[in-house]
């Protein structure tokens, strides 16, 4: 018995297939922001001849210099890995130690991080904002972001060194 499948089904249910995945991935993104644990991570300095460009911020953040700190210890760090941080009163992140997998005390956190162009990165390298708004975010000292159960990390706003938000990157 032969099966006749015409390039037109192909077609829709390939494109049925991408859209569910993008829905899924959107599903998971917003349920993220919802509920994730909220935590800081304060930005390191970046060249100030690149720090706004455009519409948007370019961003490192300091424990990105600590998990770097430690390739003279562990040469061969992961390119993908997550790093253990401990929270402050006001959510804080601080550098712990590179991730083993051990258990984790009631005021840390695991963090997934990536390096690419040897850089360490959370979640994104910039932060967006509306045309003309960037003197706004000139006091910017740390970044707001939740946290999945995963690690991965979603950024959120931009906040001052008082942990006052400084503006939105989404549509008000």
């Amino acid at each position: 018995m032969k099966i006749k499948v015409r390039h037109g089904t192909i077609a829709l249910i390939s494109a049925i297939l991408v859209l569910l995945m993008i829905n899924l991935s959107i599903y998971s993104k917003e349920t993220l922001l919802r509920k994730g644990e909220i935590v800081y991570l304060e930005l390191a300095p970046v060249d100030p001849r690149s720090m706004m460009q455009g519409d948007y911020m370019a961003l490192r953040f300091a424990i990105g210099n600590e998990i770097q700190a430690q390739k003279w210890k562990k040469p061969r760090l992961p390119v993908d890995g997550r790093v253990v941080v401990e929270l402050d009163d006001k959510r804080i992140a601080s550098f712990k130690r590179l991730d083993e997998g051990k258990a984790l005390q009631v005021n840390e956190l695991r963090l997934r991080y990536r390096i690419r162009n040897d850089e360490v990165k959370f979640a994104t390298n910039a932060f967006f904002f509306r045309e003309g708004s960037g003197s706004m975010y000139s006091s910017a000292r740390y970044g707001q972001f939740r946290v999945g159960d995963d690690g991965e990390l979603l950024l959120v706003d931009l906040y001052n060194a008082d942990l006052k938000r400084l503006g939105s990157m989404f549509a008000e």
